[in-house]
Parts: structure tokens; C-alpha cells; sequence
């Protein structure tokens, strides 16, 4: 008699729950990424308006550590059968994210295949150009993309009667009047060294740093930065570190201090140290574009960029996808993507957020943020400034790096370190090229 009871009640409360229960659950799209801090806000405000929007789709973003160990990470994981529905990349990881063969799912098929509509057309073509194919398909989502300014010390140029330099002769020289009035240490420097003096100094001047559009066409690419120009540039930093008029500061970003302490008056270093300096710096400052060298022909081309895309892991179902499609979509809202500028000082990639930006005189005020922007559009890219695409591009940045800084210890000639660079660089690109090409 308890037992039929209890069978009774049991069928009336599975009938109530069933009944009772809501809508089948959202599904979950998993984010992966290296953002800290109000970056990291940014990412989870994007997640939460998304999800708020629609109730189809829910995006879980999930701080995976710094870029490299991201990257690691999401591969580990696509291995092992559990990778995320999306990834965030450091631009330098490109390479290595397309020879993950079947580990990614390009942009440009995920839109076709959900039935997302799509124009690559509307994205500055110098940010997805970086991630792009030569016949301009997207293989992955732009999102934080910065690229290389020159960071200026408004109030010690005024003291020392420098005008804010143009070209690199002009730079030279301002670092020099600097020096003479007080800032011994340092008249100018910049982080990055690699980035700052070979990548975006070719493709400012519009040379190559590699062949294949600096590896864009193919994996088979060979490195040509041991040119002239190049040359030229690293013999002047070396004569120029005797006398710390020019003084190194690192390969990663770790002297940027030296600005915002006063210490290197003009500096480079990435568009996206915007934040610390609005916070550090006790004077006036400013951006401006990278100086150039007026005798090379049509100098300044146009600047590549830094930063971070979103890739597609392989491997989900079409349902997934279809909601990774409509996040896209959403991100490259114009409103959205105005926001993310603002909030976050990374750069808009759509024409129309960047066009809004400026109608809404966001940049009056604060036209250095503009600057990056001006580099980018300057001229339409070539195959010398679309962007790079090399195999093991960590990797190859510290041996450029370890040449460069055997010149400046006086230990290399410029073209010596240049060559060796070359010579070491292409040894590791063949080593990938075997293991990226099936």
C-alpha cells in the first residue's frame, strides 16, 4: 500500500517537473583568453551583454594565463579532445594556430556554414589583413589590436627647446639635445626591440622583411631583414648606445617605466601602453606616429599591428558554431566596437566604429589615440606591410634579439648580427615548414 503511494506521488511529481521545467538550456560557448585587470572587465561586460541579448547561446570567458600560455593551452586541449569553443591568440601565434592542422575552424567558413552574414570588407584592412589569406579570407576575428607609437615627454622637450620629431635623423638629434640637458641615462629608447626596429621598420618603409609577403604566402617564406635599411638603422642604435644617447631597454616590454618615470624623454614601445601612462606619468605627454627615414622612397607606408584575434577550435558541432557565429556578429557591432575603444584603448576594427569615434570627437581631446589609427590607414598595405606570418615566431624574436644585442655590446657589427639573424631565423623556419606542411 506505502509502495503504491509513494509510486503514485512519484509519477505526480515527475509530471508536475516536467510540466514545470523550463526551456531547453542555453548552450555554452567556452572563451578562452589572456586578459587582466579592466581588459579582463571589458571580456566579461562583452559575455554578459551577449548573453543577456539572447537566451540560445552563453558565453563562458575564462582567464587562461599569459598569451603563450593560453595558446599552449587551448592546443593541449584540443588533443585531448576538450578544447574551447574560442580562443584568444597573440598575433605572433598565427602561424603556428593554421599548421594546427584540423585544430581550428576559419572565420570566413564558420560565417558561411552558420548562414551569418558577413562582409570582410567592412574590418580595417590593415588589422584583418594580418589574419587573413591573400584572397582576403578571415581566418580569425580581430578583437584587441594595438600597434607601434612614439610616446613623448611633452615637458622635457619644452625644456630642452626640441620640436617633436618627424623622421628618424630628426628623432637622433632631439635625443642628443635631450641628453645634453640632463637626461644622461637615456635620450631615447623603446621596448619590443625586435617589433620596433625590424618589423615595423620595414614595413614603415615599405621592405621586406621576409619573402612571400613576410610569410603571409606560404610557410616556405625566407627572411630578408638584413638589408640596407636595416642595416643602416641598427649601425646608428649601436654609435648611439656609446653614449647612451640611445639606450636598449629590454626585449619584452618590461622598460616601459623608464618613460613614465621620466627617465627616457621619447620613447616606442606599443599603442596600448596608453593605460599605464594616463595612470604613471606626472607630465604631459603625447603619441605620435614612428619616425621614418625621408630618403627611402614613399616612406611612411603603413604600420602592422599588435595585439590579439579570436580563433575557432575544431571539432564542435554545427549548433556551437552557430552560436559563435552570432558572438562574432555581435562584436562587430558598431556601437560594440566603439565601446571596446573606448573602454579598453585597443583600436576599433570595423571602418564604421572608427568613422563614429571620430564623428563623436572622441579623439579632440585625446588625439594620440588616434595615432595607431593614422599609422594603419596611412597608405593601402603591400605585400611588404600587410602583416608577418612566421613559424615559431617567439622563438625567432629571441635570437634577432640576441644578435642584435651582441651589435649593441659592441661584439657584432650591425650587418654581422643582421646576417647571423637571418642565417639562424631561416634554420628554424625550414625546422617548422617540415613539421607545418603535410
Amino acid at each position: 500500500m506505502a509502495l503504491r503511494h509513494f509510486g503514485a506521488a512519484a509519477a505526480i511529481a515527475l509530471t508536475v517537473g516536467l510540466s514545470a521545467s523550463p526551456a531547453l538550456a542555453a548552450t555554452e560557448i567556452q572563451w578562452w583568453h589572456a586578459m587582466t585587470g579592466a581588459n579582463n572587465d571589458v571580456i566579461v561586460k562583452l559575455a554578459t551583454d551577449f548573453n543577456a541579448s539572447q537566451s540560445d547561446y552563453k558565453v563562458i570567458p575564462t582567464y587562461k594565463g599569459n598569451y603563450p600560455d593560453t595558446m599552449n593551452a587551448g592546443i593541449a586541449a584540443f588533443r585531448a579532445g576538450n578544447a574551447p569553443h574560442i580562443m584568444q591568440v597573440f598575433e605572433v601565434g598565427t602561424a603556428t594556430m593554421m599548421a594546427a592542422t584540423g585544430a581550428v575552424k576559419p572565420v570566413y567558413k564558420l560565417m558561411a556554414d552558420a548562414g551569418e552574414k558577413f562582409d570582410p570588407k567592412i574590418y580595417l584592412p590593415a588589422i584583418t589583413g594580418y589574419y587573413s589569406t591573400s584572397k582576403g579570407e578571415m581566418l580569425s576575428f580581430p578583437f584587441n589590436s594595438s600597434s607601434t607609437v612614439m610616446w613623448v615627454n611633452l615637458d622635457e622637450l619644452k625644456k630642452a627647446n626640441v620640436e617633436i620629431p618627424k623622421t628618424w635623423p630628426e628623432t637622433f638629434e632631439a635625443a642628443k639635445k635631450l641628453k645634453a640637458a640632463g637626461h644622461d641615462t637615456c635620450g631615447f629608447s623603446g621596448s619590443w626591440v625586435t617589433w620596433v626596429n625590424l618589423e615595423q621598420l620595414s614595413a614603415w618603409h615599405n621592405v621586406p622583411l621576409a619573402s612571400k609577403a613576410n610569410g603571409l604566402d606560404g610557410f616556405d617564406t625566407v627572411l630578408e631583414f638584413n638589408g640596407p635599411l636595416q642595416v643602416k638603422h641598427l649601425e646608428t642604435l649601436v654609435e648611439l648606445q656609446k653614449t647612451k644617447t640611445y639606450d636598449y631597454a629590454g626585449r619584452t616590454n618590461t622598460g616601459e617605466g623608464r618613460f613614465t618615470s621620466g627617465e627616457c624623454p621619447i620613447y616606442l614601445t606599443s599603442s596600448a601602453f596608453f593605460g599605464n601612462v594616463k595612470a604613471q606619468a606626472k607630465f604631459n605627454f603625447t603619441a605620435v606616429p614612428m619616425p621614418y627615414y625621408p630618403d627611402v622612397k614613399g616612406a611612411p607606408q603603413n604600420s602592422i599591428i599588435g595585439g590579439a584575434s579570436l580563433w575557432v577550435m575544431g571539432g564542435k558541432s554545427a549548433e556551437e558554431y552557430k552560436g559563435v557565429a552570432k558572438f562574432l556578429t555581435f562584436l562587430s557591432d558598431t556601437d560594440r566596437q566603439v565601446y571596446i575603444h573606448k573602454a579598453s584603448g585597443y583600436l576599433p576594427i570595423t571602418k564604421a566604429a572608427y568613422a563614429k569615434a571620430k564623428e563623436e570627437g572622441f579623439y579632440k581631446d585625446q588625439p594620440y589615440l588616434e595615432t595607431p589609427l593614422l599609422e594603419l590607414t596611412n597608405k593601402e598595405p603591400t605585400e611588404n606591410s600587410r602583416g608577418l606570418r612566421l613559424g615559431n615566431m617567439v622563438q625567432l624574436r629571441d635570437v634577432w634579439s640576441e644578435e642584435i644585442e651582441q651589435a649593441l655590446a659592441g661584439k657584432k657589427t650591425a650587418k654581422q648580427a643582421l646576417d647571423s639573424a637571418v642565417e639562424r631565423g631561416n634554420t628554424m623556419l625550414r625546422q617548422f615548414e617540415k613539421t607545418a606542411v603535410k
